[in-house]
């Protein structure tokens, strides 16, 4: 492992590569292993980053004014995180950067991920000094990243061979690596996030050597169809959405021609269809945003629940310029726009 001594100040900007964001919480180590390991398989240099905020309390007494924590203290731990974190990545042949940054955890990622390739967190963190980088910042970040952000739970760990931290937590166990089946899944509405989403999915796909899984929910009607002509006829729906998820097959196979793609329709709501997918999926993606399906409640309430009690990684594709979408609609029927 190469490591890059000393703190890398906030105006030396990443140069691509992957950012992971650790607190010393079992969850952040579980993030940081399965960004060790997709640094691995692309050969990037991995940046293993730290946040904190020195707190400002009000004294008791107005002429005492304000008083600060001593900085050094407080720097000091995030140090003895940040050492913790490396220390997991011994005798991996990675280039690994740490960085203890200052400021709100949210706000370091999200400017980093303009720079890097990809972040990764983990669903859930610990209070303290750091308090905010691993709870509400994969919440937030995902919705505001320049580069795709990744979030993996915890019951990920026994497909790193550490279940014991999953144990620790009193989390729910994930499979374990025997049981993940390689392929991608991507969440499909008809939206154009869900498209760019497609696109990053065949990606990772083709560099992983893995199928790709395309999957449309059909959830119960209460009012999220609003695009479909009342009365809803079920059978219908479920030919026309075949009809689309084949031209959208179509389309992606004209992109990569090489890459094995099937198209899959189930019923349920889509963040339970989601959840289950992500079980024993290598990989789940899904947009940022869509039109009430996968990726329209992402960055909604019912997102909320697929990034925190979903069972595999799942990666988060920002909205971005891609002119591989121009051609879609040459290649058969789409769901029409809401409104």
């Amino acid at each position: 492992m190469s490591t890059s001594q000393g703190d890398h100040p906030a105006e030396a900007p990443v140069r691509s590569g992957i950012v992971v964001g650790v607190d010393g919480s079992d969850q952040s180590v579980c993030a940081l292993l399965w960004a060790a390991q997709e640094a691995e398989r692309r050969r990037s240099p991995l940046y293993v980053v730290t946040a904190y905020t020195v707190p400002v309390f009000a004294a008791s007494s107005m002429d005492a004014g304000y008083a600060t924590v001593d900085d050094s203290v407080i720097r000091e731990g995030a140090r003895a995180v940040l050492d913790e974190a490396v220390a997991h990545l011994s005798g991996r042949g990675l280039e690994v950067i740490p960085r203890i940054e200052t400021g709100d955890a949210a706000g370091v990622l999200l400017d980093l991920s303009a720079e890097a390739d990809l972040v990764v967190v983990g669903s859930r963190g610990r209070g303290g000094f750091v308090g905010r980088l691993l709870g509400s910042v994969s919440s937030a970040l995902p919705a505001h990243a320049k580069s795709p952000t990744v979030i993996v739970p915890l019951s990920c760990a026994p497909r790193f061979g550490q279940p014991q931290l999953v144990g620790r937590s009193k989390g729910e166990p994930g499979p374990p690596a025997s049981g993940i089946e390689r392929v991608v899944v991507v969440g499909v509405d008809g939206s154009e996030q869900a498209r760019r989403a497609s696109l990053a999915a065949a990606e990772e796909a083709v560099s992983r050597g893995i199928p790709l899984r395309v999957i449309c929910s059909i959830p119960p009607f209460n009012g999220s169809l609003a695009w479909v002509p009342a009365p809803l006829d079920r059978e219908a729906l479920h030919a026309d959405i075949t009809v689309q998820l084949e031209a959208g097959r179509n389309w992606l196979q004209s992109h990569f021609p090489g890459l094995e793609i099937t198209v899959e329709q189930l019923d349920g709501p889509p963040a339970e269809v989601l959840i289950n997918a992500s079980r024993t999926a290598e990989l789940l993606v899904v947009g940022t945003r869509g039109r009430g399906g996968f990726t329209g409640m992402l960055m909604g309430s019912t997102s909320q629940g697929v990034l925190h009690h979903a069972k595999g990684p799942v990666m988060v594709v920002p909205d971005s310029e891609d002119p591989r979408l121009l051609d879609r609609s040459s290649f058969g029927p789409m769901i029409p726009p809401v409104g």
